[in-house]
C-alpha cells in the first residue's frame, strides 16, 4: 500500500492539522538545512492550511528562507480571480515568505513554459512538502484525464519538472491552458498531502485505491508510486 488516510470530523478539522504538519516539516528543514521549499495546490479546501501557516510565520525572521511555489496554475494574469500564484501570494503577503510561479505575469502560455523551466532550475532540492488537492475527474496538480499531455506528465522517469498541460475539454469553470509540475517533481518530496473533502470526491479515492490504472484516474499514479507514501487527508 502506499497511501494511508487520515479523517477528519470536518475541513476546520483536516486544515488544523494540515497546517500543523507543514509547519513541522518546515521548522525540521530550517532547522537541519537552513531553507525550505514546498509546493502547494490551489482550491478551497487547503486554503485554511495556508492561511494559518501565514499566521505563523508572518513575524518569523527565518521564514524568508522558506520558498514557496503552486502545483500548478492556469495560463492567466496573476491579478486573475483564477491565478493559484495570485492567491497565494495574497495568502502570504506581509510575511517574508517567498512565493515563485509558474506562469509569466501576463500569463502567456508557451512563454510560461520557458518561464518554469528557468524557475525550477534554481530551486532544484527536493521539496519539504507537497500538498495537493484532487477533482471529480481524479486529476491533480492539472495533470487532467484526457489532456494529450497526460502521459508525458505522469512519467515517474522524466526529466521535466513542469510542463503545459491542456484540458480536453477544457473545465468550464476556468477555461484555461494550465502549467504544472510533472509526477516526477511532485515525487521529489520529504512528504506528499493530498487534501480532499466530500463523499463524492471519497468515491473517486476508493476506486483509485482499487485500480492503479492512471489512465482514467491520474491521481491513482499517486496513491500506487512504489517506495513512496502518500498521505491523505479527507473530511465530509
Amino acid at each position: 500500500m502506499a497511501w494511508v488516510e487520515h479523517t477528519y470530523d470536518n475541513s476546520e478539522a483536516l486544515a488544523i492539522a494540515l497546517a500543523q504538519t507543514l509547519g513541522d516539516a518546515v521548522e525540521a528543514a530550517l532547522d537541519t538545512r537552513g531553507h525550505a521549499m514546498l509546493a502547494l495546490a490551489g482550491g478551497r479546501t487547503p486554503l485554511p492550511a495556508y492561511r494559518a501557516l501565514a499566521s505563523r510565520w508572518r513575524h518569523d525572521v527565518r521564514a524568508r528562507r522558506i520558498v514557496l511555489m503552486p502545483t500548478d496554475d492556469r495560463c492567466v494574469p496573476h491579478d486573475h480571480p483564477n491565478s493559484n500564484v495570485g492567491e497565494l501570494r495574497a495568502i502570504f503577503d506581509g510575511t517574508p515568505v517567498r512565493v515563485e510561479s509558474l506562469t509569466t505575469a501576463d500569463g502567456d502560455a508557451e512563454r510560461s513554459v520557458h518561464y518554469a523551466h528557468a524557475m525550477l532550475a534554481d530551486h532544484r532540492d527536493d521539496f519539504d512538502a507537497v500538498v495537493l488537492g484532487m477533482g471529480a475527474d481524479a486529476h491533480f496538480a492539472s495533470l487532467f484525464p484526457g489532456a494529450r499531455q497526460l502521459a508525458e506528465g505522469l512519467d515517474p522517469a522524466s526529466m521535466l519538472g513542469a510542463l503545459r498541460v491542456d484540458p480536453d475539454p477544457l473545465p468550464v469553470e476556468a477555461p484555461f491552458p494550465r502549467m504544472s509540475l510533472t509526477f516526477a517533481r511532485l515525487l521529489r518530496s520529504r512528504a506528499i498531502h493530498l487534501a480532499v473533502t466530500g463523499e463524492a470526491k471519497r468515491n473517486v479515492l476508493q476506486a483509485a485505491y482499487a485500480d492503479a490504472d492512471a489512465s482514467m484516474r491520474p491521481v491513482a499514479a499517486l496513491l500506487h508510486a512504489p517506495e513512496r507514501t502518500a498521505h491523505v487527508h479527507w473530511s465530509p
